[in-house]
């Protein structure tokens, strides 16, 4: 039998790390189904951090410049972090690297990302801007499962967020960050209580 003991979530920063608060917090409520407890960022000035540690979460910097061009070798690194932390599931939440087959064959299927569109629509960067110039009506945000294609893993849920007349890619993007904090926590949790029945 196994006992209900919270899956270890590790997650991955690059910069101020919104959506890893949101991640924290979730984690830390009573009865939750995941725990993170390890922080890892390739940049050692990202703001996520000091948040991080305020919240009293282990975390650590693992540069990726030292590296240079081996990609492998910096996710290498990372994992062995991950590793130390037993870490089971990885949250990626603004890591703003792609990652070589390497990592996510390691931990395929255990690995998550939150991406600002509605998948499959604006795979990669300035998604608010591309829905805005196609005149959608509405955007949003998507969780889904990493694989070895940009943003192009199963996804597992997604919030809509309406366009507005005024819109920038600024303001639209303030409202689907909104919705990234309440549906991420949401989808993690949802994706380790699975994992704890599969156990």
């Amino acid at each position: 039998m196994h006992d209900a003991r919270p899956v270890r979530v590790g997650v991955l920063i690059s910069g101020a790390g919104s959506n890893m608060a949101a991640l924290i917090d979730a984690g830390q409520q009573p009865g939750a189904p995941f725990e993170v407890v390890v922080v890892l960022s390739n940049k050692p000035d990202a703001g996520g951090l000091a948040v991080a540690e305020a919240k009293g979460v282990t975390t650590a910097t693992i540069d990726h410049r030292p590296f240079g061009a081996d990609r492998e070798a910096h996710e290498q690194a990372l994992d062995a972090a991950l590793t130390a932390h037993e870490v089971e599931v990885v949250a990626m939440a603004g890591y703003m690297r792609l990652l070589t087959p390497w990592l996510v064959n390691r931990r395929a299927g255990r690995m998550l990302n939150i991406h600002p569109s509605l998948l499959p629509k604006y795979p990669g960067l300035d998604t608010h801007a591309r829905a805005i110039a196609a005149g959608d009506a509405e955007a949003g945000c998507s969780v889904h499962v990493v694989t070895e294609g940009v943003d192009e893993g199963p996804v597992l849920g997604q919030a809509a967020v309406p366009v507005q007349p005024d819109d920038t890619p600024a303001s639209l993007a303030q409202r689907v960050l909104a919705a990234e904090h309440v549906l991420y926590p949401r989808a993690l949790a949802d994706f380790c209580r699975h994992q704890i029945r599969s156990l």
